[in-house]
């Protein structure tokens, strides 16, 4: 059985590849954005940069995460 440190490192790089793949979400949503607002699909491109805030608040919420379980 992995001992708590173990467990601690594999939970801290699972949520760092996460936040990884929420960085790469975020950049994609944003270019689509771009284009719904060049296309003038100004409603959608709204819901779509709504998207982008939450992304971004729980990238904030997890990185805080990932740092707590490094420093314990």
């Amino acid at each position: 059985m992995p001992n708590n440190s173990d467990c601690q490192i594999a939970t801290a790089d699972a949520l760092t590849l996460l936040l990884h793949n929420q960085h790469a979400l975020g950049a994609a949503i944003e270019e689509i954005t771009k284009w719904l607002s060049e296309n003038g699909v100004d409603n959608v491109a709204a819901h779509a940069i709504s998207a982008m805030e939450t992304l971004d608040k729980n990238a904030q919420a997890i990185t805080a995460s990932i740092m707590k379980i490094r420093q314990s």
